[in-house]
């Protein structure tokens, strides 16, 4: 089996099991409890927000750990915008993730906010022209993804950080797709808050964590024992943090080799697919895009049997975000793009980690170009 759907989760490397092994044994104890097994838990935890905090290039207090990139987003479009009182208007795209579009929706409809969607071209690129035109003098909170998890566009985002922080607006990124293959130095990006989540990079599921800038406020949406800094309630799973501090670490190793040798993997896959698959289009930017995602229409199928034509033939993909599975709309990401919502449906994702080489995916071109021919021919 090739597995080319790491956008949706990745395994767990054995470096992160070790690491968090001691905090489901003999040093399980909660980390407010001031006794001996207490405090070991707290320092572990005190050293998983160090590690993290140094990934992200900012101070440990800065660093909230949460159970996903869905709380991340959570946290802080709701925990922001409701702690801001500047004003009760938002700007977003509508290609973001559904833990950010949904966030919105809440505080639209229950907290009287408003809302406005800057547009995007046909690649996935907000153009910052496009992003300044939208703010106002009551925008709250503005919130654009780093690199979209469906068809892997990155967005400029330090230049519409720059100018969010001209028109005194704060800046939220969801930088989960990115993880493992952006830098994510929140200094350079110029973020007042960022999320991450760890399943995506080798940690297990159900760990993430939220970057929020100094003293920004922010509104808590889990209320309960004031843990976090009173930021987010609940006991915290520092087996997890552990797991998330460690697997960020083994990411930072050879970021920049790793992601140019899967930048040109990338690009001799999609010219491979390009050629095999009767009139394929990729999808979302040509370049300005995560190195190990390429993302593709093919005219005349649909998706969801390409994918099965796939996977009889050992290949694992997607037909974009897993937290939409099940859902028979067509991608809202490809919608908003400008894609009709026929061609849409016939959308498939590939998506690999740093175990994927350029060879494994030339291999996989033809399968995907015999599974195109035999999902087309069954239409006609």
């Amino acid at each position: 089996m090739i597995y080319l759907d790491a956008a949706a989760t990745s395994p767990v490397r054995r470096e992160v099991l070790e690491a968090m092994w001691p905090y489901l044994t003999g040093d399980f104890g909660n980390p407010s409890s001031h006794h001996a097994v207490g405090e070991s838990a707290a320092r572990g935890l005190a050293d998983a927000r160090a590690g993290v905090a140094a990934w992200l290039g900012c101070r440990a207090s800065e660093v909230t750990f949460t159970s996903g990139g869905t709380e991340a987003d959570n946290l802080a479009i709701k925990g922001i915008a409701l702690a801001n009182p500047r004003g009760r208007h938002l700007v977003t795209t509508r290609i973001e993730h559904e833990a950010v579009l949904e966030s919105v929706d809440h505080l639209v409809r229950l907290h009287g906010f408003e809302v406005t969607f800057v547009p995007v071209g046909r690649d996935g690129l907000v153009a910052p022209s496009d992003f300044a035109a939208a703010l106002r003098p009551d925008t709250t909170l503005a919130s654009v993804m780093l690199a979209n998890n469906e068809v892997g566009t990155v967005q400029p985002i330090a230049a519409l950080a720059a100018l969010a922080h001209e028109r005194g607006v704060p800046l939220h990124t969801d930088a989960v797709q990115a993880a493992g293959w952006l830098p994510l130095d929140v200094g350079a990006l110029g973020v007042d808050a960022l999320s991450v989540c760890g399943h995506k990079i080798g940690a297990p599921k159900g760990v993430g964590a939220l970057y929020v800038r100094g003293r920004i406020p922010v509104e808590p949406v889990i209320h309960g024992g004031g843990q976090e800094r009173g930021r987010r309630s609940g006991t915290e799973n520092v087996a997890g943090a552990v797991a998330l501090a460690t697997a960020v670490r083994l990411a930072a190793e050879g970021l920049a080799e790793r992601a140019e040798a899967a930048t040109a993997a990338r690009d001799a896959f999609v010219a491979a697919v390009l050629a095999e698959a009767p009139g394929a289009q990729l999808t979302g930017h040509p370049a300005s895009r995560l190195p190990g995602t390429a993302s593709f229409v093919f005219p005349g199928t649909n998706g969801e049997a390409v994918l099965l034509e796939l996977e009889r033939r050992g290949i694992v993909s997607s037909s974009g975000s897993a937290c939409a599975a099940g859902s028979e709309d067509a991608s809202h990401v490809l919608l908003a793009l400008g894609y009709p919502e026929d061609l849409a449906r016939t959308a498939v994702r590939f998506s690999w980690g740093g175990d994927v080489d350029a060879q494994a995916l030339l291999a996989v071109a033809p399968a995907v170009g015999e599974a195109v021919r035999t999902v087309a021919s069954l239409g006609r």
